[in-house]
């Protein structure tokens, strides 16, 4: 098995809520892109939470909507030996530096754990003085889960420490955006 590494953060100054995932799946780190498997549900639970077509947007409008609504994104593994992408096949993972993402974003109020892989890291996420949560996992992997379900669980989480639809003054212009 060959040694993977992960994606960078996507976190900025305003980052309020970081969503940790477990590490990227064979498609994210292919296309070097979170949640980049199709059937994944993450960015359309988001698109349906604000009110965008996140799916039709390219991948960089995608993350500068995250952005503009107080979210960032980043896993609990920096670095991995798997085969595939399921979580219980993770190996010799090797833990992100958490700590150095909370300093360098001064608005972080929370963390979500997208999933129980992640949560089981929990420990290391509550050190950070922050509420910590576990969301059900947006993986199709989670077919235990309907969409409806899951879009309402993260909702609790995302609207209360994100910016919900029309709170950000970009929403109109992202929106317009990925229509052209």
């Amino acid at each position: 098995m060959s040694r993977l590494l992960g994606l960078s953060p996507v976190a900025n100054d305003q980052t309020r809520l970081l969503i940790l995932g477990s590490f990227p799946g064979v498609a994210s780190l292919r296309a070097q892109q979170y949640y980049g498997h199709p059937q994944n549900h993450f960015w359309r639970i988001l698109g349906a939470l604000w009110n965008l077509p996140l799916l039709q947007m390219p991948y960089a409008d995608r993350i500068a909507a995250l952005l503009a609504h107080g979210l960032g994104l980043w896993d609990v593994y920096g670095a991995c030996e798997r085969e595939g992408s399921l979580d219980a096949d993770i190996r010799q993972g090797e833990l992100n530096d958490l700590a150095s993402l909370n300093r360098r974003c001064p608005a972080l109020q929370a963390v979500a754990h997208n999933g129980g892989e992640s949560f089981k890291h929990a420990k290391h996420t509550q050190r950070l003085g922050l509420p910590v949560f576990k969301l059900p996992s947006s993986s199709a992997a989670n077919a235990s889960w309907s969409f409806e379900r899951k879009r309402a669980a993260w909702a609790e989480v995302v609207l209360l420490y994100g910016k919900g639809p029309g709170q950000g003054p970009s929403d109109e212009v992202l929106h317009n955006a990925c229509l052209y």
